[in-house]
């Protein structure tokens, strides 16, 4: 009988999901290598939402469109958790997980492949193919993410437009099909092109952008925020956890505003929120003011100097002195 995973919606309002983990066909040559691809399941991670919704995409394509391309990016500003909710996506379903960085340095011939000497072991040399990134992905069950999909150079996009349109194919410079199998799905991740400093990205090309699915991956609310802080910091104060959570909503509230003259240049990621901030606050911890010290040891060095002021404004405004104990009760 064939293993099935349930998706639940966290609001409540959908129906559950049933979907089939993974198989890796024995067939696949590189089978053992394919399943260290596999990612772990995060015990902390906390579906706001998307992973439900990533099943129910799931569950349309399988159902009603096998044949058509449907392709999906999440798109969102850096520490939203894009990459995250993909990889976990394939840690619940047992799939291989290919995560592929393309940024302007990446080529198309490190992404395709290309033809490389190797020793014939009689001293001379014999010519081989070797295929790159995502052509190694595509020929087993996978899920690739292209992560940062719209800091990849013109000729990386183009060589892709064949595979991610209705010809569903990689052609390959020694003219192999490698052909987008059933069990392959492709997703990428991008920031939003606006002003921001997100060195490298670009406005993509309409007739590639055309060829996607585009979602929105918004900075979490301060109720999902405390419950992924509860999660993964269960004994952290009680009134630490929700002085934090506001700094970070109000922080992020005004990264996102649209006058440039107040607002804010760097957000409160959630690897901020739920790694470095409370690493200082146990590092500190004996200190009277642990939040504090937190604050300006591991959330200041990230903004830029010029900019500091807004933040301190918010400080004040949130905390100004935390609780002067100890900010977990283990």
């Amino acid at each position: 009988m064939t293993e099935t995973v349930t998706f639940v919606d966290p609001s409540g309002i959908g129906p559950d999901v049933d979907l089939p983990v993974t198989t890796i066909p024995k067939d696949v040559p590189d089978r053992n290598y394919r399943r260290d691809h596999i990612p772990t399941e995060d015990p902390y991670y906390v579906d706001l939402g998307m992973m439900y919704r990533l099943a129910r995409l799931e569950q349309v394509r399988r159902s009603h469109f096998t044949g058509t391309p449907l392709h999906l990016a999440l798109r969102g500003h850096m520490g939203t958790g894009k990459d995250h909710d993909l990889e976990q996506f394939a840690a619940r379903l047992q799939t291989p997980y290919y995560r592929i960085p393309l940024t302007g340095e990446v080529r198309d011939i490190t992404l395709i492949g290309s033809i490389k000497l190797h020793g014939d072991g009689k001293g001379g040399t014999d010519s081989k193919w070797e295929d790159g990134d995502i052509t190694r992905a595509l020929r087993g069950p996978s899920l690739i993410n292209l992560s940062e999909l719209n800091a990849a150079g013109a000729e990386t996009l183009f060589a892709l437009h064949g595979l991610l349109d209705r010809h569903q194919a990689l052609e390959l410079p020694t003219g192999e099909m490698v052909r987008l199998r059933n069990d392959v799905r492709i997703f990428a991740t991008l920031n939003p092109t606006d002003l921001r400093d997100y060195a490298g990205t670009q406005t993509l090309n309409k007739a590639f952008a055309d060829r996607w699915v585009f979602w929105e991956k918004v900075f979490p609310t301060a109720e999902e925020l405390q419950l992924m802080l509860v999660r993964r910091h269960p004994t952290m104060d009680p009134e630490v956890t929700e002085l934090l959570t506001k700094l970070a909503v109000e922080i992020n509230t005004s990264f996102t505003a649209l006058d440039a003259r107040t607002r804010v240049e760097t957000p409160m990621s959630l690897r901020a929120v739920l790694d470095r901030f409370p690493a200082g606050l146990r590092m500190y911890s004996e200190s009277e003011d642990p939040m504090r010290w937190a604050w300006q040891e591991f959330i200041l060095p990230h903004i830029d100097p010029y900019d500091r002021d807004h933040y301190e404004t918010i400080w004040s405004a949130v905390i100004r002195t935390g609780p002067a104990r100890r900010p977990f009760s283990d």
